[in-house]
């Protein structure tokens, strides 16, 4: 078995996202265009990650229905590690549904039942030897999303499979964000959020992303990036102060996985040995060039 560079551990699922050129009131039945394509934040970013070289391993429920079938062998052609996948004859394949408009996002629904139910069996092959075991845990890079149960991400964070990692951290949306509450303590978490799941981590809002990031600081955080759309983004580290960027300018064509490309960008450039500032502009880099894309593109 080829050894992963990294572990992405999540949500792999099928993106169904409608589109329209148009702005799009509540109601609206417009003319626009509707794609699948495989995603879910786990695989977003192992994707991204696949382009820049790596060899990514996935951890997640896929179901042995047809779309499970399809999706698995998607990931193949895209060279991305599928062996030690969670396939589960019972449980379906999970799905994401979105609308977007001119405007950006209009609504969302991610179902991830499956992945929740499925729970700490994705996480075997940290435990049976073949990734790890509680004696010699993972050591390299995971990038894992709030998709996850709040209890099984509860457990991760006290879990001895997880005590010598470099975990990168993400919520997958707003609405599952306080279920990383506590990895926001974890001596070894990296926190990728946006503005509106900072202020949820922290039960407050924030007017910016440098603001946001000295919270989540203040609350214990040893390291935090917070997006915000088209305004500055901030990397905030513990004894080393907030920096902060702004990205580039570019038209909107797409919303869904611009998070997640600009957190395996930005993983990639640190592994490279980037500095912080270069790093986080490689990120917004492609971030900008994820929504400036055509779906399917």
């Amino acid at each position: 078995m080829t050894k992963p560079d990294i572990l992405c551990i999540g949500s792999v699922l099928w993106d169904i996202i409608g589109r329209a050129g148009t702005a799009m009131p509540l109601g609206a039945d417009v003319p626009g265009r509707i794609t699948r394509l495989p995603g879910g934040v786990a695989l977003n970013i192992a994707t991204t990650l696949r382009r820049f070289g790596l060899r990514p391993a996935l951890l997640s429920c896929v179901g042995r229905d047809a779309d499970g079938e399809d999706l698995v062998s998607a990931c193949q052609q895209t060279g991305l590690i599928t062996d030690m996948l969670y396939r589960s004859a019972d449980l379906p394949t999970d799905r994401y549904m979105a609308i977007e408009g001119a405007k950006g996002l209009i609504a969302a629904v991610a179902d991830a039942r499956s992945l929740e139910t499925a729970g700490e069996r994705i996480l075997t092959p940290l435990r049976d030897g073949r990734l790890g075991s509680p004696a010699a845990p993972w050591t390299g890079l995971i990038a894992l999303d709030g998709n996850l149960t709040a209890l099984l991400l509860s457990d991760i964070a006290a879990s001895p499979l997880f005590a010598g990692a470099d975990l990168r951290v993400a919520p997958a949306s707003p609405g599952k964000a306080e279920r990383l509450l506590p990895l926001i303590c974890h001596p070894r978490a990296t926190l990728y959020v946006n503005l509106e799941e900072a202020g949820l981590l922290c039960q407050t809002r924030f007017a910016a992303a440098p603001d946001a990031a000295q919270g989540l600081l203040a609350r214990g955080a040893l390291r935090v990036l917070v997006t915000d759309g088209g305004r500055a983004c901030a990397d905030g580290m513990a004894g080393h102060g907030i920096i902060t960027d702004a990205p580039p300018p570019v038209p909107v064509t797409r919303v869904t996985g611009a998070g997640d490309a600009f957190m395996a960008a930005h993983l990639v450039a640190e592994m490279r040995g980037t500095g912080r500032a270069a790093a986080l502009a490689v990120a917004l880099r492609a971030a900008a060039d994820h929504v400036s894309r055509g779906i399917g593109s």
